[in-house]
């Protein structure tokens, strides 16, 4: 008797492994398909004026520094969606550990599309918020102030005033704008409202 209650809990065990497993999996695959999504929405020419009219709309709240910050904006963004165009979904996944996370898997199983992408923009934006993050970025600018010659301690004065602004700037687009219904892992509060309708008329013609 025994020996069969020791191989009945190693079935139930492989099969909660094998549960484990797909469930992985899923979430590693919607995280690759929102990337890609992300990644096309950065790449299209009409986002990319809208991010840079953001910017730009920033360093005119600056005062005398408008002009140098505009410049830094259109030297340095242009650099930034080239380094975006270079991102491959799959490894921006297993970056964060959405393809090797196992432990948050029974929570992620009854997740929907739309709950993970929401959960996903909430860790981006905790990051941003995070200080360690904040100068690792900072840091970078530093660094890409190196190649401009003439122009390297201008450059860096400027990433020291205005880095924070930027970083600000990412946190309230992230916060004012749903990203996900714009890269439609989320249903618009219209379609919801169309979509509940035409359940209800469904309902009711049923009932009828």
């Amino acid at each position: 008797m025994q020996t069969n209650y020791q191989d009945q809990d190693s079935e139930l065990s492989e099969v909660q492994s094998l549960k484990e497993v797909s469930a992985n999996d899923r979430v590693c695959t919607l995280c690759e398909e929102f990337a890609s999504e992300a990644l096309d929405y950065l790449a299209e020419n009409k986002t990319q004026t809208e991010i840079f009219d953001a910017l730009h709309q920033a360093c005119n709240q600056i005062g005398s520094f408008k002009h140098e910050c505009i410049t830094l904006v259109d030297y340095y963004a242009p650099l930034f969606f080239l380094e975006v165009s270079s991102v491959q979904p799959q490894e921006f996944c297993r970056k964060v550990n959405l393809c090797q996370q196992i432990a948050k898997v029974s929570s992620q199983l009854h997740e929907d599309s739309c709950g993970l992408c929401h959960r996903t923009v909430s860790e981006i934006l905790d990051k941003l918020k995070d200080p360690d993050t904040q100068l690792e970025i900072i840091e970078l600018l530093l660094k890409a102030c190196n190649s401009m010659e003439n122009y390297v301690k201008k450059c860096k004065r400027m990433v020291f005033e205005y880095g924070p602004l930027i970083l600000a700037n990412a946190e309230k687009f992230l916060e004012t704008t749903d990203i996900c219904t714009v890269l439609h892992a989320c249903n618009s509060p219209a379609a919801s409202s169309n979509e509940a309708s035409h359940v209800a008329k469904i309902s009711l013609l049923s009932d009828s």
